[in-house]
C-alpha cells in the first residue's frame, strides 16, 4: 500500500480548476519532487494533503487513511513546512518548539529530550535562546523544519523550503534534507530550484495547470524530454560548409552555428564564415542516423574536428520542454 495515494484528487474554486484529476502514489521512503509553475497546483495538492483544504473530488490518501474523513489519524503521521513562516512575538527558539511539542502531547522530560533532539538534528543549539523574530530566513526555515519533527512524522510536506533562501542556507537546507531522507522520511518537496531536486529526489513529477504531465523517476523524466538527439561539433575552419554538408544527412532536422543563424538546404550564409564557432545538429525523433556517424562524415570530408559532444538533458531543460509556460 503506498504511504501517499491521490486518486482523481480535483479541487475547484469557482469556474477555476486549480487542481485536475491529480493521480499520484509514493512509497514510503519515497523523495518526491513537485515541479511547476506558479499557479500550477503545488500547493493546493500539499494544503490537501496537509488536511488544510478539503477536495472537491477524489480521493487522496495517507498510510491507508483518507483525507477529509480521517484527518485526526492522519495530522500525526504528517508534518507541514510551509513556505513561509510566522514569527512568534518575544518568544525563544526553545519556548517555540516546546509549545508545540505540548500541542502534541509531549510533556516533561520527553518534551526536553525531544527538542534538545531536533534542535541537535537542524543545527539550531547555539540559537536555543534566541528570539524566533530574529533568526534569518533561512534559520527559521530550519525552526520550521524543527517544529514538524516534533512528533517523528512519517510523511514530510515541504511548500518551497528553499525560496528566498542564500546560497549557503539552501546547502544547509539541502544537507538537512539528504539526513532527513536517509531516516526512512516519505517527503514531498516542491521547488523552483530543479538542480537541486534532481539531487535529492527519487522520483519527480511535473505539473502544468492542475494537471500532472509526468510522474516517475529523474531518469525517466530526461529521457522523456530527450525527443531528438542534439550534437555540438566545432571544427578547425569552413564552420558554414561543415554545417551546409551535416544537414544534408538524412535524419538531421536542423543545424545551426553559436549565433542560431539556421542552415536549411545551404541557404543564408556566406561561404567562409563563422570558422571556430559550434555547430549545434539536431536529429529527427527516431532518426537512424548514429551520431558517431556525424565526425566519420566530417572527417572524410577533410574537416578537422576540435571537439563532439551529445547536448546533455538535464531536469530544467526537461521542465521547459515538456511544459508550455501556461498558469491559471
Amino acid at each position: 500500500m503506498p504511504m501517499i495515494e491521490t486518486i482523481n484528487l480535483t479541487k475547484r474554486y469557482g469556474e477555476l480548476i486549480a487542481l485536475d484529476s491529480l493521480n499520484l502514489a509514493l512509497e514510503q521512503g519515497d523523495c518526491f519532487g513537485f515541479i511547476g509553475p506558479n499557479g500550477a497546483g503545488k500547493t493546493t495538492t500539499i494544503k490537501i494533503l496537509a488536511t488544510l483544504l478539503k477536495p472537491s473530488s477524489g480521493q487522496a490518501m495517507i498510510d491507508g487513511l483518507t483525507v477529509g474523513y480521517q484527518n485526526r489519524q492522519i495530522r500525526p503521521l504528517i508534518g507541514y513546512v510551509p513556505d513561509f513562516m510566522g514569527a512568534y512575538e518575544d518568544m525563544v527558539v526553545t519556548e517555540y518548539l516546546e509549545f508545540f511539542a505540548a500541542c502534541y502531547n509531549i510533556h516533561g522530560s520527553q518534551r526536553r529530550k525531544v527538542v534538545g533532539d531536533v534542535l541537535d538534528l537542524t543545527d539550531l543549539n547555539y540559537k536555543a535562546t534566541a528570539e524566533v523574530n530574529s533568526l534569518s530566513r533561512g534559520m527559521q526555515q530550519r525552526l520550521s523544519i524543527a517544529r514538524v519533527l516534533l512528533h517523528d512524522p512519517k510523511v514530510l510536506l515541504m511548500d518551497e523550503p528553499a525560496s528566498g533562501l542564500d546560497p549557503r542556507a539552501r546547502i544547509e537546507i539541502r544537507e538537512l534534507l539528504k539526513e532527513l531522507k536517509r531516516m526512512g522520511k516519505t517527503i514531498i518537496i516542491s521547488s523552483h530550484i530543479l538542480p537541486e531536486l534532481a539531487e535529492l529526489c527519487n522520483t519527480v513529477g511535473i505539473i502544468e495547470r492542475g494537471k500532472l504531465l509526468f510522474s516517475g523517476t529523474v531518469d525517466e523524466v530526461l529521457r522523456r524530454a530527450r525527443v531528438g538527439q542534439t550534437v555540438q561539433v566545432a571544427v578547425l575552419d569552413r564552420t558554414v560548409a561543415a554545417a551546409q554538408l551535416l544537414q544534408k544527412l538524412p535524419g538531421v532536422a536542423k543545424v545551426s552555428v553559436a549565433d542560431d543563424t539556421a542552415m536549411r538546404n545551404g541557404t543564408g550564409a556566406k561561404a567562409g564564415a563563422g570558422d571556430g564557432r559550434i555547430i549545434h545538429v539536431a536529429l529527427d525523433p527516431g532518426a537512424r542516423l548514429d551520431i558517431s556517424d556525424i565526425p566519420n562524415v566530417l572527417m572524410n570530408n577533410g574537416f578537422r574536428i576540435l571537439s563532439f559532444s551529445e547536448e546533455s538533458v538535464n531536469l530544467e531543460t526537461a521542465f521547459m520542454r515538456l511544459t508550455k509556460g501556461v498558469v491559471q
